[in-house]
């Protein structure tokens, strides 16, 4: 087993979301998930071969096996790219989704598809009970976009509401097992034309998400634009992602760094 550590998406030297990838490794889902839990970082992704030849992307995080995990993705890019090797077609292990890894001026990006979100009635009282905000005004109408991992998106005024929210996690793992959806993503925009947000799908609190790919790619879609979206103000990892549309496919992309090799 080889086991490389990398910072996604950072702002500052040594920040950013870390994820551990795994090369030559033969064990099962089980014991992948143990591995995870023992690690206990915010993801970790296993390379594996297929019998056809395809490069196979594992997600595990501590407390679940994921269908897909963006920054984990943009850590593995960095290990599998090179100058000689600078586009790479892998696919997800849970469900078999494509995704384009690329290399451009030193910097990776995944290129990905939008995906049909589950069809859910969304009741008016919704966010307010996720959120534990009984009658938040939210910013827009709230609504679930994917682009392999849906999400739950929730409009706030402004940074200083988003920052300000202590939502109710029970409820809102509950809700997202009931209707498929990978728990919420509350966001705002910022004067500076960029976008701020929170992810929220986890039952401990010290578990929030420094940077999650799978919500910027959400939010692309619902906002039919790339955007500069920022994350972690509140774990104390600030992060930056990036994306781009390409036609009917999305970019996805920041910067990455090695951690450690172990």
């Amino acid at each position: 087993m080889n086991v490389q550590e990398l910072l996604c998406f950072g702002t500052v030297p040594g920040g950013g979301n870390a994820a551990l990838v795994v090369q030559d490794d033969h064990s099962s889902a089980d014991q992948r998930q143990q591995f995870a839990r023992e690690r206990n970082q915010p993801a970790c992704v296993f390379v594996d071969a297929a019998p056809d030849g395809a490069i196979v992307l594992d997600y595990f995080y501590p407390h679940a096996r994921s269908p897909l995990c963006l920054h984990a993705t943009l850590a593995a890019a960095r290990v599998l790219l090179s100058p000689q090797r600078p586009l790479l077609t892998v696919r997800t292990a849970l469900r078999g989704q494509q995704l384009t890894l690329t290399l451009v001026d030193d910097k990776v990006f995944i290129r990905l598809a939008p995906q049909t979100p589950p069809g859910v009635a969304l009741a008016p009282d919704l966010p307010g009970r996720l959120l534990a905000a009984p009658g938040v005004t939210l910013a827009s109408a709230p609504t679930v976009a994917s682009v392999g991992s849906p999400k739950l998106l929730l409009e706030v005024a402004d940074a200083a509401a988003l920052h300000a929210l202590t939502p109710d996690l029970a409820a809102i793992a509950a809700w997202g097992a009931q209707h498929g959806v990978s728990g919420c993503y509350a966001w705002c925009r910022r004067p500076d034309g960029a976008h701020e947000g929170r992810n929220f799908n986890h039952l401990d609190p010290a578990q929030e998400d420094s940077a999650t790919g799978v919500a910027a790619g959400a939010l692309t879609v619902h906002l039919g634009a790339g955007l500069t979206l920022y994350q972690g103000g509140n774990t104390g990892q600030p992060c930056r992602i990036v994306t781009r549309r390409d036609g009917e496919n999305i970019l996805i992309g920041g910067e990455t760094a090695f951690r450690s090799t172990t």
